[in-house]
């Protein structure tokens, strides 16, 4: 499976960038290989400075070997070896009316000292962080998430939507990182669901992830904004690093397995402000969004 799944996010990086490119027009994907030094390694693609995409991250890893300590203790194991895999992206355009957004596909083995597979799972997900708010493009991006999901079980979105609710929240501010989509994570075989099940649902969603987004980015990009707009989207991106800094386990993950720190803080953007207790205007389509991350709604 892991040899399946890799060869996998090898062929869904270069299916995805080549479609970003197309929709940037300008500015080309720049390719970084690299290796881990206790196994394994990556393949990193960022984008700059383009017509549309200010920074971007489309990154590919298989890493393996003994799981650190700290890692040992987050799983409740003792000493175990690993395989990680996985593609990870993030998008953040330079037109305010467009939304920022990430996706993560990944495949995760345990091996006990004589090779035997102990577990194995998969994980991911695709949410969106719009600046401003258009309904329509919510709509858009959760419906494509439930095409997906609905192919293999009714069920998966109502659940996936509400993990993704749950997990994008940013505690400490009180409010969600974005408009949220789909998240999932230890999908293992059951009787019901084998693991080649789940390898078929999650490619199905790492498919789909370009009719998800690509749309909204074509209506948006060519949008006026005003410096105030962009004051608000540098603002809004504080609120995202923050998340990833303090909440979230993928990026937690990786400090704390010798990941590769280029790769893993690709994910931040280049320009972020933050301004003492700033609060929207009352009635603005600022305060808008906020309403919305602070009650997550039901887009469907």
């Amino acid at each position: 499976m892991k040899n399946k799944f890799y060869a996998y996010i090898q062929n869904l990086q270069d299916t995805i960038v080549a479609g970003l490119e197309k929709v940037d027009g300008h500015a080309k994907f720049k390719e970084d290989i690299w290796e881990r030094p206790e196994g394994g390694g990556g393949r990193t693609r960022v984008i700059e400075n383009g017509n549309v995409f200010e920074k971007g991250g489309v990154n590919i890893s298989g890493v393996h070997g003994p799981l650190p300590k700290a890692m040992q203790a987050y799983f409740n194991v003792g000493d175990v070896d690993f395989f990680a895999c996985g593609l990870s992206l993030v998008l953040h355009p330079k037109n305010p009316k467009v939304p920022t957004v990430h996706a993560n596909w990944r495949y995760f083995e345990m091996y006990d000292k004589q090779g035997n597979t102990v577990n194995e799972w998969f994980g991911g997900g695709q949410d969106l962080t719009p600046y401003y708010l258009f309904e329509e493009d919510a709509k858009h991006f959760h419906q494509t998430c439930k095409n997906a999901c609905d192919k293999h079980n009714p069920e998966f979105y109502p659940k996936f939507k509400k993990q993704c609710d749950d997990y994008f929240w940013n505690a400490h501010r009180n409010e969600a990182r974005g408009i949220g989509g789909l998240f999932f994570d230890h999908c293992t075989a059951s009787e019901d669901f084998s693991l080649e099940n789940w390898y078929d649902f999650v490619t199905e969603v790492g498919n789909s992830f370009l009719k998800a987004y690509v749309p909204i980015v074509e209506k948006r990009k060519e949008l006026a904004f005003t410096p105030e707009d962009r004051n608000w989207q540098e603002i809004r991106r504080g609120r995202y690093v923050e998340f990833n800094l303090v909440h979230d386990k993928g990026t937690l993950f990786g400090l704390k397995t010798n990941g590769r720190i280029e790769s893993i803080l690709m994910s931040l953007p280049p320009h972020v402000q933050w301004v003492y207790d700033h609060h929207p205007e009352a009635g603005s389509e600022e305060e808008k969004l906020i309403d919305v991350l602070e009650n997550p709604v039901d887009w469907l």
